[in-house]
């Protein structure tokens, strides 16, 4: 009787675990998404407000309007991405922000729910606006293809299994928010992310690209950008943001490849 009943709870965990699937935008490619959204916004917004709280802000007025113009245009350009394909509410009680952060680090990163940093050591590389909206449409592309609900949901059922992280998820909303923090790699240190798998990164570059394009940024500058990066790994101390970002020659031909597909974008947006 036992090892029926544990049989059918394992039935409905998969049958949960199926209806948990989902698409990520433009690539197509089905994810695994185990954690309710409301869950990843609250706590997504609670720790970025504490991040912001213990870090300063840059007081550089020409370069925090910058990363806020380039932030707002991306957001434009995914928003209405979302709209003509009937999705909007794929982004349904997002609270977008971006924001410039007093660093010499070479980084930047981003949280559900639209909160992404940037910190001023990554703008010599980026030099230009367009450079910029490489690292920013990168950052959204994470965002927008829940890749963070996603590694959560593979590390916590690999952790825990279908039927108690179903129990967890399902039963205990304060357990589910430190299985948030624990798999997001937050609490000791707000705003030290954890590094996103190969995948994630090519799936980001892909989007990335695309949603700068839609956005009339130019996408062959990310060709450059990341020469640069490439560049800048060459000393003994990588930026941070390579760090968990690697950048290679692989990469670069990845983007050449995505170029094509890029362009028609951009030039639907009016660039030339």
């Amino acid at each position: 009787m036992e090892r029926l009943r544990y049989r059918l709870i394992s039935i409905i965990g998969i049958i949960w675990l199926l209806a948990a699937c989902s698409t990520v935008p433009i690539t197509e490619r089905k994810q695994l998404n185990l954690i309710p959204t409301d869950s990843m916004l609250s706590m997504s917004f609670q720790q970025y407000d504490q991040f912001l709280k213990e870090n300063s802000l840059s007081d550089d007025k020409e370069k925090t309007r910058m990363v806020k113009r380039v932030g707002r245009r991306i957001q434009g350009a995914v928003e209405k991405y979302f709209a003509e394909k009937g999705q909007a509410d794929r982004l349904a009680n997002y609270n977008w922000e971006f924001n410039l952060v007093e660093s010499d680090e070479a980084n930047a990163w981003a949280m559900p729910g639209g909160k992404v940093v940037v910190y001023e050591g990554i703008l010599p590389i980026a030099q230009t606006e367009a450079g910029l909206a490489v690292i920013m449409g990168h950052e959204v592309a994470h965002i927008v293809a829940r890749h963070g609900n996603e590694r959560m949901s593979q590390g916590l059922l690999a952790q825990f299994g279908t039927v108690a992280l179903t129990q967890a998820v399902k039963n205990s909303p304060a357990q589910t928010q430190q299985l948030w923090m624990a798999a997001y790699g937050l609490g000791a240190q707000v705003g030290v992310i954890l590094p996103f798998s190969r995948l994630h990164e090519s799936e980001a570059d892909h989007l990335g690209l695309i949603f700068m394009a839609m956005a009339g940024y130019d996408p062959h500058e990310a060709v450059d950008f990341w020469q640069r990066m490439t560049e800048k790994k060459g000393g003994k101390s990588p930026p941070e943001f390579l760090s968990t970002h690697p950048a290679d020659q692989n990469r670069i031909a990845q983007i050449k490849e995505m170029m094509p597909e890029a362009m028609a974008y951009y030039k639907k947006s009016g660039g030339t």
